[in-house]
């Protein structure tokens, strides 16, 4: 399809999307849910200038384009929280760069003057018997949770005290040391909105593979159920299977009382398949916050960084307020305190989690 004789440019999320029709009767009737695809016209330029396509190239965006992208919901306290729309809605926002439409209820102080980007819904794609095509395990397979880990492979668990704490950054400088170990190493993001920004820093810095939720076809994890989440978590290993991961690299998103993240960290199944922890924090204060928290639920942190590491200041705070090792990003990627993790795995085991 064509709209004033200009290609669509298909978002990330909906890059295995080439067989559809376009029914634009839908727009008027159907109620859309998280990963239904959709054809979108480009009406008022905002807060995103660009998509990420389905080559992963950043695409800019003028009025008057069409886009292929996705209804789903999106959780950021530094930049939007949207949904998907409850009843058939003509004007939508981009609500994320890796193709997420939506509704914006709220958004960062520091986006008051910055209105999200406007399209207007243009039609439904499609397949051949008028069904709404949907990204969620369009091109994979749904695997049901079982807790089993591909090559019984060591699991570290990045999670931060809120967003942009460095949980991102210090899995990728994580999985740098690791690989010094001449190991292989597999990272995956398994809560977020689309946007493969994360996994791919982590595969520069030397992962083997790297795989995120979209790579199921979910456009967010926001407002999923923890079933959904477990079985979201259990496809992704199975993708690694014939990568026979020796550690794999679990990050979660955004702050440890974000609804997903509660879920998980709360969830027996979850954290049966957990050997280690690292808690990113972005001050003295939550990391104290996150032992604390962590050490409640009877999993405490092996190790304690992100953003706060980079502060003298802040580390020798910390270090004097906890035992619990404090790693820095060059103290991640030289390898040289990998033994922590299994010591921790041990204690672990004994403490029965």
């Amino acid at each position: 399809m064509k709209r004033n004789n200009l290609r669509i440019k298909k978002t990330i999320l909906c890059r295995h999307i080439n067989e559809y029709d376009v029914d634009s009767a839908l727009a008027k009737t159907h109620y859309p849910k998280a990963g239904d695809i959709a054809l979108f016209e480009v009406l008022e330029i905002g807060r995103h200038i660009a998509i990420q396509s389905e080559t992963k190239r950043n695409v800019f965006l003028v009025e008057g384009d069409v886009i292929m992208a996705a209804y789903g919901n999106r959780y950021a306290s530094g930049q939007f929280e949207g949904y998907v729309p409850e009843k058939p809605t003509e004007i939508n926002d981009i609500i994320a760069i890796g193709g997420v439409i939506g509704i914006v209820k709220s958004k960062h102080a520091e986006l008051e003057l910055i209105e999200p980007t406007k399209v207007r819904l243009l039609g439904y794609a499609v397949d051949k018997n008028k069904k709404v095509l949907n990204t969620k395990y369009f091109a994979t397979s749904k695997i049901p949770f079982t807790g089993t880990v591909p090559n019984n492979a060591r699991v570290i668990l990045s999670v931060g005290s809120t967003m942009d704490s460095g949980k991102t950054t210090s899995a990728a400088f994580l999985c740098r040391g690791l690989k010094t170990t001449e190991k292989n190493v597999a990272y995956i993001k398994l809560t977020g909105t689309t946007y493969t920004k994360d996994q791919d820093l982590a595969y520069d810095l030397g992962a083997d593979v790297t795989l995120d939720f979209s790579d199921a076809g979910f456009p967010s994890t926001y407002m999923c159920t923890e079933a959904e989440l477990l079985d979201l978590y259990q496809t992704l290993l199975g993708k690694l299977e014939p990568y026979n991961p020796d550690y794999i690299l679990i990050e979660i998103a955004d702050g440890l009382v974000e609804r997903e993240t509660d879920f998980l960290l709360r969830s027996p199944k979850f954290m049966s398949t957990v050997s280690n922890t690292m808690m990113s924090c972005g001050d003295s204060l939550s990391a104290f916050y996150a032992v604390d928290y962590l050490t409640k639920l009877r999993f405490p942190p092996t190790v304690l960084a992100g953003k706060f590491t980079m502060s003298p200041l802040l580390i020798e705070e910390v270090k004097a307020g906890t035992s619990i090792p404090v790693l820095t990003i060059d103290d991640l990627m030289s390898g040289r305190f990998v033994d922590l993790f299994t010591r921790q795995e041990a204690l672990a085991s004994k403490n029965g989690n």
